[in-house]
């Protein structure tokens, strides 16, 4: 590689390695949250490999909401994230075992799947009555929650979008991600 005289081939290089810390620490911050017992414990959602994947793209949908508010600034970060997400669940896939030419098909699945709680979670957002049914197909799956969970679902996601929300652009494609305190119903 060749540096120029300004340094900037230097400069561009530690740009993408803060960019990509940035958006591997947001990740481990949905990730943290998404694998806190309390939702299983407390919410009843199943810890199966489905409703992980149900918390992983709930809160997914939390922060890139956020972000899609200050979206030129923040469109670049989002979709490195957006990424970052898919090639883990992409890894995970193959840990498990499935076939390589399975993956693939998998992971576009659940990025269409990802897709269709975005739209359900947004209407969910706008339209207060829209959140329960969304939260009770998707997040819940087979499982019957009870109403009192359901309530307290939609109320941990009013309390997420309300904590985000009041954090700036730049501290959040820094990779700091604060979400609302767990609270046990």
């Amino acid at each position: 590689m060749v540096i120029a005289e300004n340094g900037y081939v230097l400069v561009s290089l530690f740009r993408r390695r803060e960019r990509r810390r940035a958006v591997r620490n947001a990740f481990e911050r949905i990730v943290e949250r998404a694998r806190d017992p309390f939702f299983y414990a407390e919410l009843g959602v199943p810890d199966t490999l489905d409703g992980r994947f149900e918390l992983l793209a709930l809160h997914a949908f939390l922060v890139l909401s956020r972000l899609r508010r200050d979206h030129a600034e923040t469109a670049g970060f989002s979709q490195a994230l957006f990424d970052a997400m898919f090639a883990d669940l992409d890894r995970g896939l193959r840990e498990m075992g499935v076939a390589d030419l399975g993956v693939g098909r998998r992971v576009q699945a659940m990025a269409r799947g990802f897709y269709g709680r975005i739209a359900a979670y947004e209407r969910g957002l706008v339209d207060a009555d829209a959140l329960v049914p969304a939260l009770r197909r998707n997040l819940y799956g087979t499982v019957h929650p009870t109403p009192t969970q359901l309530v307290a679902a939609a109320a941990y996601i009013r309390d997420q979008v309300a904590a985000l929300v009041g954090q700036s652009a730049a501290s959040m494609m820094a990779g700091d991600i604060h979400f609302a305190p767990l609270e046990a119903t």
